[in-house]
């Protein structure tokens, strides 16, 4: 993938970052604010969007303070904090609200935890022209790292009457992207890795700290 740079043309795309849920396998902290290298994971995300071209992020959970706040007013594109009906309510009903804030024609729909997902991921996804989620390595899709085109993401949502993103995204046949092959190292490093747990959280701080170190082997 090329690298993503300052006046390349990208189609309209909004992003809805889901930044709800309970984070119980995290001791009910809140996830999206946790901190890898020096950045709150919401933030990082949100960086790795307006990269991309994102001209709208569209954040759905509670509201935050802080460097939360701070990072996403700071992130260089239109900002809007939005919370699902019910507050909690899960996935389905946090994308069902952002799709409502969403006026482009393309729409990323990305978890709040991918400490190292970029700008030319996601750039990638949309290069697609069509339904597109990132592959890991393995070829298993990333249901929370996907572009759609916004219209057919409406429709299929207010069809679907399940409470799983698979059991939404997959019926629609997206296309399956990997970012390209990877030089040797951490696992966590990966764009699709995500921090679920305390050894998610502290194997990503881990791979942040061996990068900045040694930037030519990470």
């Amino acid at each position: 993938m090329t690298a993503v740079r300052a006046g390349d043309h990208v189609p309209g795309l909004d992003v809805v970052i889901l930044a709800g849920g309970q984070a119980r396998r995290l001791g009910g902290a809140d996830k999206p604010g946790l901190v890898v290298d020096g950045q709150p994971l919401v933030v990082r995300v949100a960086g790795a969007a307006v990269a991309a071209g994102a001209r709208r992020l569209i954040v759905v959970g509670p509201p935050r303070a802080g460097a939360v706040a701070a990072g996403l007013a700071r992130a260089g594109a239109e900002l809007r904090i939005v919370r699902e009906d019910p507050p909690g309510g899960g996935p389905v009903p946090a994308l069902t609200r952002g799709l409502a804030e969403v006026a482009a024609p393309w729409v990323a729909v990305l978890a709040a935890d991918l400490p190292f997902l970029t700008g030319a991921v996601i750039r990638a996804l949309l290069a697609a022209g069509r339904g597109a989620v990132l592959a890991d390595d393995g070829g298993r899709p990333q249901w929370l790292a996907g572009v759609w085109p916004a219209a057919a993401l409406r429709t299929a949502v207010d069809r679907y009457r399940g409470s799983s993103l698979g059991g939404l995204f997959g019926p629609l046949e997206p296309v399956l992207v990997s970012p390209g092959s990877y030089p040797a190292g951490p696992e966590a490093l990966r764009p699709w890795a995500d921090c679920d747990t305390p050894a998610d959280l502290a194997a990503a701080r881990a791979a942040a700290d061996l990068a900045a170190r040694e930037p030519g082997e990470s």
